[in-house]
């Protein structure tokens, strides 16, 4: 029986808004921003510091600058107690302990960090992968940001940068490409609602 749902998704297709609707009528915890909220405090850092290395990836410099020093590099830049240890890599690891612990408990709904391959080969967790055209997710993002026509021109640009930046993440910290089939039960188109979606996977896990 599924006791858990992973919803990895394109910026746009409504990801959050679909976990919300199955974490309700399910009555499951959701894991979205109570994620990062869990994630802080695990960390001890405060939630602004979680979120602003949320789905991230380090840049190659800072990841050099980590392995130095952890390997005690003589010639390393900084000191250790000058280097901010909470960072791309801490949430991932962070998340991934978070996320288990509540795959353990069941009865939740987790969106993105990941979760697609950190509870891959559990068999009480079901798996979807959200997408949708281009032309909708910009509809949905520019709705969401009360943008105007003039607004909306670089936003097919930031989407696309939001996605590379997802599959960047699960690239780097998991091995994985983001949009392997092998790592879902379902892969939905959501043009046709948010509603329907839900319903979908509903029926598809089971549940």
């Amino acid at each position: 029986m599924v006791r858990a749902i992973t919803i990895a998704r394109e910026y746009g297709s409504g990801g959050a808004s679909v976990a919300r609707l199955l974490a309700d009528r399910l009555g499951w915890r959701l894991l979205d921003r109570d994620l990062l909220t869990e994630v802080a405090r695990t960390a001890n850092v405060a939630p602004t510091v979680a979120e602003r290395f949320d789905e991230r990836v380090d840049p190659w410099f800072h990841r050099l600058v980590k392995r130095a020093l952890w390997h005690g590099a003589p010639d390393a830049p900084v000191g250790g107690e000058e280097f901010n240890l909470f960072d791309a890599e801490t949430m991932a690891v962070v998340g991934r302990e978070v996320i288990e612990e509540a795959a353990r408990i069941g009865n939740c709904v987790v969106v993105g960090r990941g979760g697609q391959c950190i509870l891959h080969g559990w068999p009480e967790v079901f798996h979807v992968f959200l997408y949708a055209p281009i032309e909708i997710r910009k509809k949905r993002v520019a709705e969401r940001l009360g943008a105007g026509p003039r607004g909306t021109q670089n936003l097919e640009s930031a989407i696309r940068d939001y996605d590379r930046l997802r599959a960047a993440g699960v690239r780097q910290y998991f091995d994985q490409e983001w949009c392997n089939p092998n790592l879902y039960d379902l892969m939905l188109n959501t043009r046709r609602g948010y509603e329907l979606a839900m319903e979908t996977i509903l029926c598809a896990a089971a549940l």
